[in-house]
């Protein structure tokens, strides 16, 4: 028997805008523990925009983004960085520091956030890296290795600390087919073994259609959710055009809908 599910992230009723211009509205979804979920929809949607609300980095027009039962808005400033300190965050650039080694950017959260010495950091940035598939390649330069091993870097230095739930901007964004399939399968590696929850931005429909446990499609004109849900159920079960369009990139699927 499946265990029940355990939800993690619960957004309800959020509203988000600029300026006090709205742009989206009335989000309700759920991720649940150990989770590989991916917020979806069409270029311009406001994915970005959900996950930097997710993230502490926006504040909501109105609702709530609850983490672990505790409302990640109703807090004070410093009880939210607290609550934040427990996330890993790798963005689609990868945000490395061009002047420091592979090493020393996988190295850095532990420096500043922790009191181990320069010894046991060594020691768990190559675990880290070897983890990766970076072992060897520490004292090389971000300028010097491939987007794909900048990816992988990126995701070291947002693993170094542990995080409860890891967050990903695109994470295939630049990549081939055979990089992007090889960073899937890493992310599912460490949601399996390690038990992390993922959340992730994008619009690669391998992604969605490979990884993916859970998902929220949002749609870019009502700017509300479309769906929830499974991505390969969601497209046995809907009947909504866009969705199908969007799962399938508008190829006949003969079991959607039905």
């Amino acid at each position: 028997m499946v265990g029940k599910k355990e939800p993690f992230f619960q957004i309800k009723d959020l509203t988000l805008g600029y300026g006090g211009r709205v742009v989206l509205c009335d989000l309700n979804f759920t991720v649940n523990r150990g989770d590989i979920f991916v917020i979806m929809g069409a270029s311009g949607c406001g994915k970005s925009t959900i996950m930097r609300s997710m993230i502490g980095l926006m504040r909501p027009e109105s609702g709530r983004v609850i983490v672990d039962g505790i409302d990640l808005w109703s807090l004070s400033n410093d009880e939210r960085a607290r609550v934040i300190e427990t996330f890993g965050i790798s963005y689609q650039g990868g945000a490395l520091f061009s002047s420091m080694t592979v090493r020393e950017n996988v190295a850095l959260p532990l420096e500043l956030k922790t009191n181990m010495t320069p010894r046991e950091i060594n020691e768990q940035v190559n675990e880290t890296l070897k983890l990766v598939g970076m072992d060897g390649y520490q004292n090389l330069y971000p300028p010097e290795i491939s987007g794909g091993m900048i990816k992988r870097t990126a995701l070291a230095r947002a693993m170094i600390l542990n995080p409860r739930v890891l967050f990903f901007d695109e994470p295939s964004a630049g990549l081939d087919p055979v990089h992007s399939a090889n960073l899937d399968g890493l992310i599912q590696k460490i949601n399996r073994t390690m038990g992390t929850t993922i959340i992730m931005v994008t619009h690669e429909l391998p992604t969605i259609m490979t990884i993916a446990t859970n998902s929220v499609y949002i749609d870019s004109e009502t700017r509300t959710v479309g769906a929830t849900g499974a991505p390969k159920q969601i497209l046995k079960t809907t009947k909504n055009r866009k969705i199908i369009d969007f799962l399938t990139r508008n190829k006949t699927y003969m079991g959607a809908g039905k």
